[in-house]
C-alpha cells in the first residue's frame, strides 16, 4: 500500500491554492485532482479506513500547516447518515469504495429548508460544494450491507470549523464542531 498519492495530491493542491486562485478555479481543479486520487485504491492505510458499528467516522488525513485545506477520509458503516449540515467553506468529495447518497438542501422563499437533487456518488466519482453554488446537505452510506468510503478536502480545518446542523423543514439550525475520529496523525504521508 502506497500512500505516495496522497502526497502528490497535497503538492499539486497547495500550487494551485498558492496561485490565489478564485473558488471557481479552486473548485475546477481541485475537483480534477480529487478524480486522479480517487481513481486508485491502493493508498489510504486501513486504520483511515476503519467503520464504527455506530456512527460514521471522520478521519483526518492531512491538515495544511496555514490551514487552507485539510483532508479527510470519511468511513460509511451500513445505513449511516448525517445529519442535515453546511460547511461554511469549499469542499470537493471524491468517492474511494462503496456509494454515498448526497440529498442537497436549499432554502425557498418561505424560508424552508426542501430537499432538491439527490445524487448517487459510486467510486470515482466527485462532487464539489461551497456556500455559493450550495452548502447544505445530508450524506449517508448508499449500500445496507458494506462499508462506504469517501475522501474530502475543504477549504479550511474543517475539524474546527463552526458549523450548523438544520431541522426540516423549518430551517432552524444549531452550531457545532466536527472534530476527527483521530488526532493523534495529522499527516499520514510524511
Amino acid at each position: 500500500m502506497s500512500i505516495d498519492s496522497l502526497g502528490s495530491f497535497v503538492g499539486k493542491l497547495c500550487q494551485v491554492i498558492e496561485g490565489h486562485p478564485t473558488e471557481e478555479q479552486i473548485l475546477q481543479e481541485t475537483k480534477y485532482l480529487m478524480a486522479d486520487l480517487v481513481s486508485t485504491d491502493d493508498w489510504l492505510p486501513d486504520r483511515y479506513a476503519m467503520a464504527n458499528p455506530d456512527y460514521y467516522q471522520q478521519y483526518l488525513l492531512y491538515c495544511d500547516g496555514m490551514k487552507r485545506f485539510s483532508i479527510v477520509s470519511f468511513v460509511w458503516g451500513p445505513g449511516q447518515k448525517t445529519p442535515v449540515h453546511d460547511h461554511t467553506v469549499w469542499g470537493v468529495i471524491g468517492m474511494l469504495r462503496g456509494q454515498e447518497t448526497s440529498q442537497q438542501y436549499s432554502f425557498n422563499s418561505n424560508g424552508e429548508l426542501v430537499a432538491g437533487q439527490r445524487d448517487i456518488l459510486l467510486p470515482g466519482d466527485v462532487e464539489t460544494l461551497s456556500p455559493t453554488i450550495g452548502d447544505i446537505h445530508e450524506v449517508s452510506n448508499g449500500l445496507s450491507d458494506q462499508d462506504s468510503i469517501s475522501v474530502h478536502v475543504y477549504g479550511a480545518n474543517i475539524g474546527a470549523v463552526h458549523r450548523h446542523v438544520y431541522a426540516v423543514p423549518t430551517g432552524d439550525r444549531k452550531p457545532f464542531v466536527s472534530g476527527y475520529a483521530n488526532s493523534e496523525l495529522p499527516n499520514i504521508w510524511q
